[in-house]
């Protein structure tokens, strides 16, 4: 799993706020089907931009938990949403939540599960939590789908070695109707959508992998520093020239506690 010290933690506050992670995050969002008053579990609430959004739409009268590991994201998210006072800030992971059986309208967990060492738990706590009715929403990366050209085929297939390594399971969507439905949830759905990029943007997913790859892939041993350097330098190379490709496929998906 990728370590969120001070320099990752700010180039993922750049980055969580542009077009493409608004987007993905507007994904959540939309499936929630929020309502005044409702409770919401935001699993790995990260930095709180998510969190934030879904404090506004519940109102006054609603509840937010937000979840998550890390310490500096935690930070960032308690000052993120310190005007909404229903809003409350937990360390934890997503195997058990701070609320009751029963107790929210719904939970999202957004780039989540792929990091988890049990993914069952998670649903399977979703589920508890969840009022008969509510909805699990999931964003989660389609890692086989990822395709990025390089000139360099074998050097590109040793950075995405390396980036196979940070995450735990590639297929989560694949896992989701039977993971699901084996948790109790009917009304299981999953939709896809792709970035594609022909162009380098430094508020954009691609340029924001590029960072947390090469940095991965040093700091974890698995290339060498002036060899991640060289793949990153390549990229931003054929990005002037006209030449560059990215094109990465998330899910986003949900289902219905019985």
């Amino acid at each position: 799993m990728l370590k969120f010290d001070d320099e990752t933690t700010k180039l993922l506050e750049i980055a969580y706020q542009g077009g493409d992670v608004s987007r993905r995050r507007r994904m959540a969002f939309d499936a929630l089907c929020l309502s005044q008053g409702d409770t919401v579990v935001d699993i790995g609430c990260g930095n709180g931009l998510l969190t934030e959004e879904i404090a506004r739409a519940v109102g006054a009268a609603g509840r937010v938990f937000g979840i998550d590991p890390s310490e500096d994201m935690r930070a960032l998210a308690l000052a993120r949403c310190a005007a909404f006072p229903a809003v409350r800030i937990e360390d934890g992971l997503a195997d058990k939540f701070p609320l009751s059986d029963g107790e929210a309208d719904s939970v999202a967990a957004v780039q989540v599960l792929e990091y988890l060492p049990d993914i069952p738990a998670a649903i399977h706590e979703a589920h508890r939590v969840l009022r008969p009715g509510g909805r699990f929403v999931a964003v989660d990366t389609g890692f086989r789908t990822l395709d990025w050209f390089s000139e360099y085929e074998d050097r590109m297939k040793r950075v995405l070695t390396a980036w196979d390594q940070h995450y735990t399971e590639a297929r989560v969507a694949a896992l989701w109707p039977g993971l699901t439905r084996a948790a109790g949830f009917t009304a299981i759905e999953i939709e896809p959508f792709t970035y594609c990029d022909v162009t380098l943007r430094p508020d954009g997913i691609a340029f924001m992998l590029m960072h947390l790859m090469s940095r991965y892939a040093v700091e974890n041993g698995h290339m060498p520093e002036h060899e991640a350097k060289a793949w990153f330098d390549e990229q931003e190379k054929l990005a002037k020239q006209g030449r560059f490709f990215f094109s990465l496929t998330y899910y986003r998906m949900s289902a219905v506690r019985l």
